[in-house]
């Protein structure tokens, strides 16, 4: 009987390894597509921007004032929803909560693909800002509890890098294809291939909850008890981990306590935030003084970006 037993969970698990293996294909084309439209309109959008607000111009603080401004509603708005996609992820599937980011942050990138004009850019400044309140970085989030969910402890840290270079291939990947593309195209090639994502995802990604897999240690929402409720969690194969619960959304003193639970991810964040500190510094100013500085147009923009994207693709193959 033993034996028997034993053999179905060897079989379930080489079963389990080969599906691990492609569904995470199917993760990592999806995040690459959704990443690529992203990263295709970044060179771009200064010179849509100031075109739009400053016409005629090649200096604008109007632009870095509103781009300054939607960097941080947008912060604020991921610090309170991501939280939340990532509870009802738990709840509902990824692929569910996948589907609305993916879907969303196509019309944005499809009001620019049909007109440029001041009327169509202000409808798609104020449209990206409530969509990305919601969608800036969520993909990535439920991108990574979906590796989670299928792949084992001791081999997420390699699955997590490979995820990571499919991110940095398709910034690298985007800022090559806007380099060449006229502006004209560039909005409408990034629509497409946010659809396209869109629809990989929902034909090819197979829904799988946490609750599928027993022994998963990320297995319950962190919104679950009325009170945060630190909890030891014992493994015989892992070390203890600290576990805390909330049922309600979850306020600023519920993030704060969450990142109290864990010292490492109190770390994490700290680092996180400068990083993002600086990346939306550079997006909501640096690219505007380059250009009224030094002219620089789309096409240097992409040059600059290329540079800092391909080092970060050998940096990071270097250490998957």
């Amino acid at each position: 009987m033993e034996e028997d037993s034993l053999c179905r969970s060897s079989i379930g698990g080489e079963e389990m390894k080969g599906m691990e293996k492609s569904e995470l294909r199917h993760l990592f084309v999806t995040v690459f597509l959704s990443s690529l439209s992203m990263f295709l309109v970044v060179p771009a959008i200064t010179d849509v921007t100031i075109a739009a607000v400053c016409p005629g111009r090649e200096s604008c603080s109007l632009a870095i004032y509103l781009s300054g401004f939607q960097q941080a509603i947008i912060g604020m708005g991921t610090v309170v929803m991501n939280p939340v996609i990532g509870n009802l992820s738990d709840l509902y599937g990824r692929k569910a909560l996948l589907t609305f980011p993916l879907t969303v942050s196509i019309i944005p990138l499809a009001i620019l693909a049909y007109s440029r004009e001041t009327n169509f850019f202000y409808a798609f400044y104020v449209l990206r800002t409530l969509t990305a309140m919601t969608c800036e970085g969520s993909v990535n989030c439920l991108a990574l509890a979906y590796v989670a969910d299928n792949i084992s402890e001791r081999e997420r840290v390699s699955a997590f890098g490979l995820l990571s270079g499919f991110f940095s291939a398709s910034f690298v990947c985007g800022t090559l294809a806007a380099r060449f593309l006229p502006t004209s195209l560039t909005f409408q090639v990034a629509a497409l291939v946010s659809m396209l994502a869109a629809v990989y995802m929902r034909i090819f990604l197979e829904e799988i909850r946490p609750s599928d897999h027993g022994d998963s240690t990320l297995s319950q929402p962190i919104l679950k008890g009325l009170e945060p409720v630190l909890e030891r969690i014992t493994d015989d194969d892992y070390s203890p981990k600290t576990k805390i619960e909330f049922k309600k959304i979850p306020s600023v003193g519920d993030l704060i306590s969450l990142l109290r639970s864990s010292k490492t991810l109190s770390q994490a964040g700290i680092i996180i935030f400068f990083q993002s500190l600086a990346e939306g510094g550079m997006q909501a100013s640096v690219l505007y003084f380059l250009k009224a500085r030094f002219q620089f147009d789309k096409n240097q923009f992409a040059d600059i970006m290329l540079i800092m994207g391909i080092s970060g693709a050998i940096t990071q193959a270097s250490y998957t």
